[in-house]
């Protein structure tokens, strides 16, 4: 008698689940009889996932506040992996969340479970010899950025599989719709500047005030005026300011938002490459704690861009704020230096234009793929 088919889907923070979304229904019509757990939010619940954590309960940003739920982290470790003991699962699908997913993909691939790797962690920039772990135990890798599938395949990692960017499959139909941004746009009316102050907690926390205290020094000379970006994952009261702002959007209509914006001011994240593909000007911040700011830079000799877009490019389309380096004053200088400079503001337009060419992937059927891996796990 052949087991009941069963996989294990993590998705540990929202863009994690957004990745998950670019696949998963396909997924779940290939294979009906199949039983999805793990962690999630409530669009995968929606989808008939079976959430062990929520997605509120594991994303943290930044080395301390990931130290402070290492207690947290272990206890999920053990109970994941006695579910899949209990189900008898065969297959598990991690997506990003590296920190977490790289050490249970080492103990699920002990136990015989294959691993579907989505979203290359960013080996190349963090620490290369995780390649080798990751040709140890993971049966497939996906990778989402131009170059990764040569860096991790030139490194021993066999089975590495290059994917269209899944913000390509989200926002495919409306990308095709996508105009150039140009400075004369605003002439003639007030300027418009979108916030995106982040999907966590902790981002919006740190971010905001200081965002807000950059639109105050920017309104001393400039009119114009604000939207911003709200995410379920985030408690109302983060998003509490003093500014006025013309539209508040929802998450899911994030398109709509990028398409009113003239320009954006946002946290480091996979928003930062979707303000790449609708071609908006942007300036990226990141920030974190001092005691995260140490541990960082004692690990980590990457030096070269870090915001998606500028990655992908492999060149600084977009200012990059970090540390102390995102504060009022920076902020305010990269905006003003748009908002007064027609040719910079569009050169810049021109150049994200450009960025849905670098983010083809293989011609082949992730949903279909990953239903085969599934299937031949029962198979046998």
């Amino acid at each position: 008698m052949k087991s009941k088919q069963s996989c294990l889907i993590l998705a540990g923070e929202r863009s994690g689940e957004d990745h998950a979304l670019t696949f998963f229904d396909d997924l779940k019509k290939s294979l009906p009889e199949c039983e999805f757990f793990g962690v999630g939010g409530e669009r995968l619940r929606e989808r008939g996932v079976e959430t062990l954590y929520d997605i509120k309960d594991f994303s943290g940003i930044g080395i301390s506040e990931v130290l402070s739920k290492i207690p947290f982290y272990f206890k999920a470790m053990d109970q994941i992996v006695a579910e899949v003991d209990k189900r008898n699962t065969k297959t598990a699908i991690l997506i990003d969340f590296q920190g977490f997913n790289l050490k249970l993909a080492k103990k699920l691939h002990k136990k015989g479970v294959k691993v579907l790797y989505y979203v290359a962690p960013q080996a190349w920039a963090w620490k290369a010899y995780r390649a080798k772990a990751l040709q140890k135990c993971v049966h497939t890798l996906f990778t989402i950025l131009p170059f990764e599938k040569e860096w991790f395949t030139k490194r021993g990692v066999s089975k590495t599989k290059s994917v269209i960017h899944p913000l390509m499959i989200e926002h495919g139909e409306r990308l095709k719709n996508v105009r150039v941004k140009k400075a004369q746009d605003f002439e003639a009316r007030k300027k418009r500047i979108l916030l995106l102050p982040g999907s966590r907690r902790s981002e919006v926390s740190v971010l905001l005030p200081i965002f807000e205290k950059a639109m105050k020094l920017l309104g001393e000379n400039e009119e114009f005026e604000l939207a911003t970006v709200k995410v379920e994952s985030v408690p109302e009261e983060c998003y509490k300011s003093d500014l006025e702002f013309s539209k508040v959007y929802d998450a899911e209509d994030l398109s709509l938002a990028f398409e009113w914006a003239d320009m954006c001011v946002a946290a480091s994240g996979t928003v930062t490459l979707a303000c790449g593909l609708y071609g908006v000007p942007t300036v990226v911040c990141y920030k974190l704690s001092l005691v995260s700011e140490f541990i960082f830079g004692l690990l980590v000799k990457y030096d070269g861009p870090v915001s998606l877009t500028n990655i992908t490019h492999q060149k600084y389309l977009f200012p990059e704020l970090i540390q102390h380096n995102a504060d009022r004053y920076n902020i305010v200088k990269h905006l003003k230096h748009w908002l007064n400079n027609p040719q910079a503001y569009d050169q810049c337009s021109l150049e994200l234009s450009k960025t849905k060419e670098l983010l083809s992937g293989d011609d082949f059927s992730v949903p279909e793929y990953m239903a085969q891996v599934i299937q031949s796990s029962y198979e046998s």
